[in-house]
């Protein structure tokens, strides 16, 4: 059987799971993947990590197109990703759904974990700051290197979980609030492009144009992603 190797943002692992048994049944191409967060996976492609194609940020695949990593003609957007907030299951869902009611949970929680390196944890880091409370809540905040914040909750470890809606749902025994108010978030965009020196080219040119086809738009939306 033929192989394709894929590295993918945490972002579309929920997705890509089922996606890539489709794929493989359909084309008898094995889909081997690993995923962890843009900023790592762009270190580990640095570091002359090899793969055939690769799914990143909108702005980490263009900074690999830049490098010339990366075939800029194979560039394409697959799904949009708004950050949320997640509880463990059972829990009261706090409001969330304007800005002055987001500040008050986040104020009110015993702990707030998020992740370092993901996009989400980058762009929370920076809102809590936008909003003044960045010293209340990193002062108890249960950062996460890498990997699912939501783990955080089922552990007792934090209160709330602040991740991409997609990588929230990726955890049992918690149960997803909803978005941050979208006004206060600029959607991830998560995009897929072929390595300029990928071994199987033919085999990730086809799981490219899978993965950009109608076909997997219920699973994007499935997983907490929109196309």
């Amino acid at each position: 059987m033929e192989n394709v190797r894929m590295l993918s943002t945490l972002g579309l692992m929920g997705a890509m799971r089922s996606l890539s048994s489709a794929f493989e049944t359909a084309t008898g191409i094995h889909v081997d993947a690993d995923f962890a967060p843009t900023l790592a996976l762009l270190k580990r492609l640095r570091e002359g990590e090899a793969a055939d194609l690769v799914i990143l940020t909108r702005e980490g695949l263009d900074e690999m197109i830049g490098e010339g990593r990366v075939l800029a003609e194979s560039a394409a957007d697959l799904a949009r990703s708004f950050v949320g907030i997640a509880v463990r299951a059972g829990h009261a869902h706090p409001d969330i759904g304007s800005e002055a009611a987001l500040r008050t949970t986040l104020l009110a929680a015993r702990s707030v974990a998020y992740s370092r390196l993901g996009a989400s944890g980058v762009y929370f880091a920076e809102l809590i700051v936008r909003m003044g409370i960045a010293a209340e809540i990193n002062a108890r905040a249960t950062i996460v290197e890498q990997g699912f914040t939501a783990e955080r909750l089922v552990t007792g470890e934090a209160d709330l979980a602040v991740q991409q809606i997609s990588e929230l749902k990726q955890v049992g025994g918690i149960e997803v609030v909803g978005p941050i108010p979208r006004d206060l978030q600029t959607p991830a965009v998560f995009s897929a492009g072929r390595m300029a020196n990928a071994k199987h080219a033919d085999a990730a040119d086809r799981l490219l144009r899978y993965l950009a086809s109608p076909d997997v738009v219920p699973v994007l939306r499935q997983s907490g992603l929109e196309p």
